[in-house]
């Protein structure tokens, strides 16, 4: 049984990790929302990512980082806050992160760090400037701590395309979009957090145990196919 920390684990892809890791691991969820959920392997605590402290804790073996944006505007309406803002909520709230649990991770005989990226980083995508400058960093960090941190501890990132979840329900407003989306895709399908959740799953097991520094494209085929 590994012990975890998921940050932003209440809602969307974090929350569903959190249900399909649960059953077989101490899991200690920091997320700003209240949460009904419970199962004795669980514990949950009041937290902002960007300003509160993180809390101690004794052992730790993994850890997820799930905060994220979906700022989508032209250039043009764009303000420097919007790049700033993003910036911290995908970068700078996982380095806060790894750097406050890291000496607890190369105390572990299997540490490993999930954080999520965005197939924008790798897709020209209008109106994507903000979020794609965002996570094209956690990119960057995830390949950079892959290199420094073995072989003590792996790190990887998962990048979705668009996924079925509260923060993506703005964008998925009605059928006629969605069908859209669909159609984009060469696989002809949306993202649901529970296939997101099983890549997470295998990321941060024995099963992934030769896997660090890459970046994982759950695409749907939009990036790697041509439609």
């Amino acid at each position: 049984m590994k012990n975890i920390i998921v940050i932003g684990g209440t809602k969307g892809i974090g929350k569903s990790i959190v249900e399909d890791l649960v059953g077989q691991n101490k899991i200690i969820c920091l997320s700003r929302n209240k949460t009904d959920f419970e199962h004795k392997n669980y514990k949950h605590y009041v937290f902002d990512a960007l300003t509160d402290e993180y809390p101690e804790a004794n052992d730790l073996d993994c850890l997820i980082y799930c905060p994220g944006s979906i700022n989508l505007k032209p250039i043009s309406t764009l303000s420097i806050e919007d790049f700033k803002n993003d910036f911290e909520i995908n970068v700078i709230g996982a380095i806060r992160a790894i750097k406050k649990y890291l000496p607890l991770l190369k105390k572990s005989a299997s540490a490993s760090i999930l954080l999520f990226s965005t197939v924008a980083t790798k897709l020209g995508m209008p109106y994507h400037a903000s979020v794609s400058v965002a996570k094209s960093g956690v990119d960057g960090l995830v390949k950079t701590l892959g290199s420094e941190l073995a072989p003590n501890v792996r790190i990887n990132a998962i990048a979705p395309t668009i996924t079925n979840t509260d923060l993506a329900s703005k964008i998925l407003r009605n059928e006629k979009i969605v069908e859209n989306i669909v159609e984009r895709h060469p696989l002809k399908k949306i993202l649901s957090s529970k296939e997101v959740a099983k890549m997470a799953s295998f990321l941060t097991s024995e099963h992934a145990s030769s896997i660090s520094g890459q970046i994982f494209n759950m695409d749907a085929g939009i990036v790697t196919f041509k439609s």
